[in-house]
């Protein structure tokens, strides 16, 4: 029976996932096929409700991370924390939910941002979805302490619901109320997660962070990377996510280790070739 896989998501035409995953089942010899599915959240679940055993997996992309989660038979420890899975695997009972995402945080820092130990607070500006994620990694990496930059603490609810559950304390700062270059004294690790012009005012002591990731690649360099680069301190971007992120996806589709060279090169040509991706 020959396999298939695909992300759901919407819009999902720019999504290059078809490229990471394509690329490892062809390194890997697999005849299998991967597709992208337009899919909104609310049609999520019918949808993959009727999928058959040919099935080998599927990615989730916004906005359907909380559907698919809802949706599991099983959930993964680390998607249960999050709040969120990012990939869906076929159970004998239905679909198991993980959250790869969590990998491509921790993989990014390692590899791209140069982190190597939790010396003092993370910074975490924005508070949307990839900020759980986010949370769980610096968990991972050993973090106990985050400083949360948000516009509006309301908005903050889930963020600081999945810290509660990490057991991390959280300060949480406005935007009004910030002062760029006490948010990173002694941090050992700055998360961008909103737009380029959020923080454009602030890059020059934002730039200080010991490791820094932002999450936009495009255009590239960010202000912030630029910035970073500058002070001579490492970036991770939001395409090293994708990568890391890939890595554990392929794992779980086809049960081998990701060919993580190959899906490497096949992003960097996809992409121009822009950003080195380091694998660490």
């Amino acid at each position: 029976m020959a396999r298939k896989a695909a992300v759901l998501g919407s819009p999902v035409d720019h999504s290059l996932s078809p490229v990471l995953h394509r690329a490892a089942f062809e390194a890997l010899g697999l005849d299998w096929t991967y597709e992208s599915i337009e899919c909104s959240e609310e049609a999520l679940p019918g949808l993959v409700s009727g999928f058959g055993p040919e099935w080998a997996g599927l990615s989730v992309t916004m906005p359907g991370k909380r559907a698919a989660l809802a949706l599991a038979a099983q959930v993964t420890p680390r998607a249960r924390l999050a709040g969120a899975a990012n990939t869906l695997i076929p159970v004998e009972a239905g679909w198991r939910a993980d959250c790869t995402d969590v990998d491509g945080v921790v993989g990014a820092l390692r590899a791209a941002a140069g982190f190597t130990i939790a010396a003092g607070p993370a910074v975490i500006l924005g508070a949307g979805g990839t900020t759980q994620a986010a949370l769980v990694g610096l968990a991972e990496l050993g973090v106990r302490q985050v400083r949360l930059v948000v516009r509006d603490p309301a908005r903050a609810r889930e963020a600081l619901a999945c810290a509660e559950r990490l057991h991390l304390a959280v300060t949480v700062v406005t935007w009004a109320e910030a002062a760029p270059a006490k948010l990173v004294d002694g941090c050992s690790v700055l998360i961008s997660t909103v737009p380029t012009e959020a923080v454009e005012p602030w890059v020059t002591d934002l730039a200080e962070a010991p490791s820094v990731l932002d999450v936009i690649y495009h255009p590239w360099p960010t202000p912030l990377a630029a910035a970073a680069e500058k002070a001579g301190n490492p970036v991770a971007t939001g395409l090293d996510m994708l990568l890391h992120q890939a890595f554990g996806q392929s794992e779980l589709f086809t049960g081998r280790p990701a060919p993580r060279e190959a899906m490497r090169s096949a992003l960097r040509r996809a992409t121009g070739n822009v950003l080195p991706l380091p694998l660490g």
